[in-house]
């Protein structure tokens, strides 16, 4: 065989390989949510028309924020301590809308199912709607294998209250598949957070 040949063989093997090492697209996170309910409910274009959109981008997912909250008060005067976490720290509400004080924070859920598979691990970014406003979503990786609704932290980092929508978009998935299937996945190890459905606090 030719050397350009050789040498086309292994560029097309190294993209090839790259390419599944990569983010994943529309096309991808579709058939993985309509094929093997990666994401149910499953919204397969943008919706936003009136509300903070939702629904399947070009690279990830916009997920939707529930209607309960758990916003912090210290109303009891608790400490916050993650090893033996009191749910006094925080009132329970249900709304369309929730409304965190300043600099304060609350816990969410989202109002879709996730199903990671064995080789993809999720990292979560925020909606420019809410970051614009001072609003800060942090979701800790979806590993692989997990599933459950997915706790949502809201952060209020201005001076002013601070508005939620429930039912409309919070957050947006991202979705990396690696170049080898892992060893010991989510489930392998029987974690905490699995299958969790509502919000969910700390747990050792």
């Amino acid at each position: 065989m030719e050397r350009s040949s050789v040498l086309n063989n292994l560029a097309q093997t190294a993209h090839s390989d790259k390419r599944r090492s990569m983010l994943k697209s529309d096309r991808w996170i579709r058939k993985m949510a309509m094929e093997h309910d990666m994401i149910n409910p499953f919204s397969e274009k943008q919706v936003r028309e009136g509300v903070v959109s939702y629904g399947l981008s070009s690279y990830g997912y916009d997920l939707r924020v529930a209607d309960e909250f758990k916003i912090f008060t210290n109303v009891n005067c608790t400490v916050v301590d993650p090893k033996n976490f009191d749910e006094r720290s925080f009132v329970t509400v249900r709304s369309d809308c929730a409304i965190v004080p300043p600099n304060s924070f609350a816990l969410a859920r989202s109002v879709e199912y996730f199903k990671i598979p064995r080789d993809v691990l999720t990292i979560c970014v925020g909606k420019s709607t809410y970051a614009r406003c001072g609003i800060i979503v942090n979701v800790t990786p979806f590993e692989p294998e997990w599933e459950g609704f997915v706790t949502l932290e809201i952060s209020n980092s201005t001076p002013l209250p601070a508005r939620i929508y429930a039912n409309e978009g919070l957050c947006q998935i991202l979705f990396f598949q690696s170049d080898e299937v892992c060893e010991t996945s989510y489930a392998d190890r029987k974690g905490k957070y699995q299958s969790q459905k509502g919000i969910v606090l700390p747990k050792l």
